[in-house]
C-alpha cells in the first residue's frame, strides 16, 4: 500500500501590525505563531511606518518559533505562502521579501496569497470542531477592521464581491466608537464583553439604507458621536452611567446592518451555507444570530475557531496548501500589492 508523503507549508502573514508564521502538514496546522505589537494601542490605531519596522524585527524569531513548535526543520518544508495583500505596503513587502528569499534558499517553490481568501478559506482548516469543510458554492462574510464584504464563493479561487461598505468597515467603526467612550484600542472585544452586560434595545442607532447589497458604517459611527456629545453636554456622567446598554445598544446596530445584507444576499442567490471569516466574526452578537438562523431557518453556517478570526499564518497557509494541488505556482512577479482584490 502506497504511503502518502506529508506535505509542509510555511504561510506568513503580515498585511498590517501582528507578525505571524505557521506550519501546515496538508489541512492541519502544526504551529501558529503570532507577534503582536502593542506600540500601536499609545496612538489609538495601527502607524504603517511603526508596523513595518516591527515586522522587520519579529518576522525571524516568529519563523523560527513556528517550525520549532511544529517539530519540523526548514528542509523538510514544501512550499512557503505568504500574504500579498491587501494590507499596508510597508508591512506587505517585509513578508512578502522574506518568504521569496527563504524559498530561494531552500530550492522550494513559494505562492503569493490573498488576505481576504484566506479569512473565508480558513474554514477549510482541518481541526476538533470542524465536522465538514464547507460546501461549493457559499456565501463569504468577511468582517474585519479593514473590509466587510459579502462574497460568492464558487470555488476556492472562484469569489466575487457581491456587496461591500462604501465607506467604513465594520471592525473600524467598532473601534471609533469604542473610543468615544473611552474603550482601549482595539475597542471591539472591550465592547463585546460590555454589551453582553447590557440591554441591546436601551438606545437606538440608525441603520442606513443602501442599494443592493452594499452597506454604509460612518452613518452609524456619526450618529453615535452625536448622540454621546448631547448626552454628555446635559450630563457628563452619562457614558459612565450608561457604558453597557451604549455597548449593547451600539452593537445590535452594527451587527443588524451586516445581518439584513446576509439575509437579503441568502434571497437573492438562494444559497444559505454561510462562512464567515475576520476578525469581527469572533463577536458574540453575529454568532449568536447566525447559529440562531441555522436553527430556525437551516442555514448551513460555518464559524472558525477564534484563534483563525484574526490575522493569522495559518489561514494564509491553508490557502497555499490548495493553491498548490494545481501545482501553480507564483514566480518573482508577484509583489506586494495593498489594494488587492479578489
Amino acid at each position: 500500500m502506497k504511503v502518502s508523503t506529508p506535505f509542509y507549508t510555511l504561510g506568513i502573514e503580515s498585511s498590517c501590525d501582528d507578525t505571524a508564521a505557521a506550519i501546515l502538514c496538508d489541512g492541519k496546522v502544526l504551529s501558529n505563531c503570532i507577534a503582536n505589537q502593542e506600540i500601536h494601542k499609545r496612538y489609538g490605531g495601527v502607524v504603517p511606518e511603526l508596523a513595518s519596522r516591527a515586522h522587520q524585527s519579529n518576522i525571524i524569531p516568529v519563523v523560527t518559533a513556528a517550525i520549532e513548535q511544529a517539530g519540523i526543520e526548514k528542509k523538510q518544508l514544501n512550499l512557503i505562502a505568504f500574504t500579498q495583500g491587501p494590507g499596508l505596503l510597508g508591512s506587505l513587502l517585509v513578508g512578502s521579501s522574506f518568504a521569496k528569499s527563504l524559498a530561494m534558499g531552500l530550492n522550494i517553490p513559494f505562492l503569493a496569497v490573498n488576505h481576504m481568501q484566506g479569512h473565508l478559506l480558513a474554514s477549510f482548516i482541518d481541526h476538533p470542531q470542524q465536522q465538514q469543510p464547507p460546501r461549493f458554492p457559499f456565501l463569504g462574510v468577511t468582517v474585519s477592521g479593514g473590509h466587510t464584504q459579502i462574497v460568492l464563493c464558487k470555488a476556492a479561487f472562484d469569489m466575487e464581491v457581491i456587496g461591500e461598505t462604501q465607506d467604513d468597515a465594520i471592525g473600524e467603526a467598532f473601534d471609533k466608537c469604542g473610543k468615544i467612550i473611552g474603550l482601549p484600542y482595539p475597542a471591539g472585544p472591550s465592547l463585546d464583553r460590555l454589551a453582553q452586560q447590557g440591554n441591546s434595545k436601551a438606545f437606538t442607532f440608525p441603520i442606513p439604507k443602501m442599494k443592493g447589497l452594499n452597506l454604509s458604517y460612518s452613518g452609524i459611527k456619526t450618529a453615535f458621536l452625536n448622540f454621546i456629545h448631547k448626552h454628555q453636554n446635559k450630563d457628563p456622567e452619562f457614558v459612565e452611567k450608561n457604558r453597557e446598554d451604549l455597548c449593547a445598544s451600539l452593537q445590535w446596530a452594527l451587527v443588524e446592518n451586516i445581518f439584513r445584507k446576509i439575509e437579503q444576499a441568502v434571497k437573492e442567490t438562494d444559497i444559505d451555507r454561510i462562512v464567515i471569516g475576520g476578525g469581527v466574526s469572533a463577536n458574540s452578537e453575529i454568532r449568536a444570530r447566525l447559529l440562531d438562523k441555522a436553527k430556525t431557518d437551516q442555514w448551513t453556517v460555518h464559524l472558525p475557531p477564534f484563534e483563525y478570526t484574526t490575522d493569522n499564518a495559518a489561514m494564509i497557509g491553508m490557502v497555499g496548501y490548495l493553491q498548490a494541488q494545481s501545482k501553480k505556482y507564483s514566480d518573482f512577479t508577484a509583489i506586494a500589492n495593498p489594494r488587492l482584490g479578489f
